[in-house]
């Protein structure tokens, strides 16, 4: 069940499509992370999670634990710190129609774009679609720095202890090389799965 106070994000016609076309019948599995270091950032976590549950063709089919980190690529102290999470989800829709529906959360969340690495109300990233490699500038999957963030393995391993990174291996392992430095299980936290 949705949250009544978050507006829902409205579709796309492409995804209005996709999401209709009989012909992507076999759902597809992708992993996506999730960031937020402005306003009620749990809240803002859990809409997102719900606004993607609320996509034809996008199943929501588990939610990580709340972590807690430093901002990534900023100097310490720079920025308010982030709740991060990953979600797994079955999806008929291809890469590109995942990735315009992640932005459509983003902006529905106010997210602003005036610097890399800037601070955010909420990010959206495709860390994995299927075992699909692509060099694609829009769309580069796997997302090509999961492999070296923390903030990404330690909540994809509780999920999937599993699972693996295509062209990187086993997240299990990836996460062991990194370590858990920086990083912060919030069990006081928690995000539902969508009803």
């Amino acid at each position: 069940m949705s949250d009544p106070t978050v507006q829902p994000v409205p579709l796309s016609v492409v995804e209005q499509v996709d999401a209709a076309d009989v012909t992507l019948s076999n759902p597809r599995r992708a992993v996506l992370s999730l960031g937020s270091n402005l306003g009620n950032r749990l809240e803002t976590l859990q809409g997102a999670i719900d606004a993607l549950e609320d996509t034809p063709g996008v199943r929501v089919k588990a939610v990580s634990p709340v972590y807690e980190t430093e901002p990534w690529g900023v100097a310490p102290g720079s920025q308010p710190t982030y709740f991060n999470a990953v979600v797994v989800v079955k999806t008929t829709l291809p890469p590109a129609s995942l990735l315009e529906r992640g932005q459509a959360i983003e902006e529905a969340f106010d997210r602003v774009r005036e610097e890399r690495w800037g601070p955010r109300t909420i990010d959206v990233d495709i860390v994995t679609y299927a075992d699909m490699v692509s060099d694609d500038p829009s769309l580069t999957l796997p997302h090509p720095r999961a492999h070296e963030r923390v903030f990404v393995l330690a909540p994809w391993y509780d999920v999937d202890p599993d699972a693996s990174l295509p062209g990187h291996g086993a997240v299990a392992v990836l996460l062991a090389a990194l370590g858990r430095e920086g990083i912060l299980a919030r069990a006081d936290l928690e995000l539902r799965l969508p009803e």
